[in-house]
């Protein structure tokens, strides 16, 4: 009731049939080595990537390039048309200041744009469900009608109660100063506020470029207001107002930008002036964290007390790492292979599994066994696979428990295995011998021709059409036995 040894091509295809369904290791490996992924790409968060994930901006990047051609038409202007007359006519350092602040501003809003603020990393499946359970472990049982407290912890800061509270998008208690960012949807840290002029949040790691941007931008400001107007008045002396502006008609539109845009630049700027000399933040004056009216004995508890430490502490500390490494690779789930001393490389133990039960089609139904080179094993119905020849040149076979080799076979004793990846599963397609039988693929032994092991055919996923077809010839070959 099985198949001789007369076949060997058709045995060979069958156990191609069954090792198809999952890629070659060679291959699979070429493929993860040839296209990893790094973790900006997935990143969680509402955010932008360029250059590889090096420059990380927000999604809303429309106010920026707004800031970005006022600052330079602006600036463009007024090198090309007030520049040359003052030059000549006053100084030539009036252009070398100039450049030197409007390089200052491009570099420190480029630094605050495309840097990392501070975001948190999101907490992964086991870090959350871990989480969960100190959670429910610390509110007690639940009943009928309960409602769990507020999520929140609270640490002592410089004698200071500061509560933390639990952020469910990222699943973390977020450390103290951190807050959640709705447009960005990333928690940050020393988070200061989101700022559309420069197209990202301004926190821990971006703050002090963001101060020391619109602190340079009012110097350059007011440095291309006052000379502008300084330029049109020594003209007006010559040939009159009307004269004057005909000879340098961009001085008008450098004017009213200016005149309009000083002002916030400049209040802006004296704010936070007062942010970091307090050692306070946006988000923590706007909400009054600190103030006296809360109670009595509240105070910062990050102030150090002295206008000079606080900010020098601000802009001069050492800047942290990023904390999401957003240009990693991907750590792959897929087990890696292993290798060996001989050169050769194999799965590890619970890969070999998934590939053995991969591979063994037909087990939807009763077995049957397709196998020769002796009579079927009597007893209980197993899972019997070829038992590679171990030459000196190949690695031996892990130990699996369940797995064992008698002779010429290997069988693996797990009847309820299946191959859910085969065509011909269903009961009607697959031949039913009256009695529980083993199934049996040939021993590799037994797939030579002249002494050779031809692999290749093992893996050929150029036939797979063909193979489809001698499997259904061998199928009704078999029920006709």
């Amino acid at each position: 009731m099985y198949v001789g040894l007369d076949e060997p091509v058709r045995e060979c295809q069958y156990n191609q049939i069954c090792t198809r369904n999952s890629l070659p290791m060679e291959t699979l490996g070429h493929k993860k080595k040839k296209n990893p992924r790094r973790k900006w790409q997935v990143f969680p968060g509402r955010n932008r990537f360029y250059c590889n994930g090096r420059v990380m901006m927000a999604r809303q990047t429309g106010v920026f390039y707004l800031t970005l051609v006022l600052i330079m038409v602006t600036s463009g202007l007024f090198f090309a048309f007030d520049c040359p007359f003052l030059a000549s006519n006053l100084t030539p350092a009036i252009p070398v200041i100039g450049g030197v602040l409007f390089l200052f501003v491009l570099g420190m809003l480029f630094r605050a744009s495309f840097s990392d603020p501070g975001v948190l990393p999101r907490a992964t499946p086991d870090e959350a469900a871990d989480l969960e359970r100190q959670i429910d472990a610390a509110n007690g049982p639940s009943g009928p009608g309960y409602r769990p407290p507020p999520r929140t912890r609270e640490v002592v800061i410089n004698g200071q109660t500061v509560k933390l509270k639990y952020c469910f998008t990222c699943k973390i208690f977020r450390p103290p100063r951190a807050s959640h960012c709705s447009l960005c949807d990333n928690c940050v840290e020393r988070f200061d506020h989101h700022c559309p002029w420069v197209g990202n949040c301004v926190g821990k790691r971006n703050y002090r470029f963001f101060y020391l941007f619109i602190l340079s931008l009012s110097f350059l400001t007011v440095f291309i207001f006052a000379f502008v107007i300084t330029h049109v008045i020594l003209r007006s002396n010559r040939a009159g107002f009307l004269s004057a502006l005909k000879d340098s008609p961009a001085s008008v539109l450098e004017v009213l930008v200016c005149f309009f845009s000083v002002w916030s630049i400049v209040g802006l700027s004296g704010f936070h002036t007062y942010l970091i000399s307090s050692n306070q933040t946006t988000n923590e004056d706007i909400k009054g964290s600190w103030s006296n009216k809360r109670a009595k004995d509240n105070y910062n508890p990050y102030s150090y007390g002295n206008i000079l430490t606080n900010c020098c502490a601000a802009l001069c500390g050492p800047l942290p790492p990023s904390l999401i490494d957003r240009r990693g690779f991907i750590q792959s789930d897929t087990p890696q292979p292993v290798s060996h001393s001989n050169g050769s490389s194999m799965y590890a133990s619970t890969q070999l599994h998934t590939h053995m039960a991969a591979a063994t089609p037909l087990l939807h139904s009763n077995p049957v066994m397709i196998g020769g080179g002796g009579p079927p094993f009597p007893g209980k119905s197993s899972l019997v696979v070829p038992c590679a020849s171990l030459v000196p040149s190949q690695p031996s076979l892990p130990s699996m428990p369940g797995l064992s080799c008698t002779g010429d076979m290997l069988t693996l004793r797990d009847p309820d295995t299946h191959c859910h990846h085969h065509h011909f599963a269903s009961p009607e397609e697959t031949p039913s011998p009256s009695g529980p039988m083993p199934l049996t693929l040939p021993c590799a032994a037994h797939m030579t021709h002249g002494g050779h092991i031809y692999p290749a055919q093992l893996y050929d996923p150029a036939s797979q059409d063909s193979l489809h077809e001698d499997s259904v010839r061998g199928l009704v070959k078999l029920s006709s036995v």
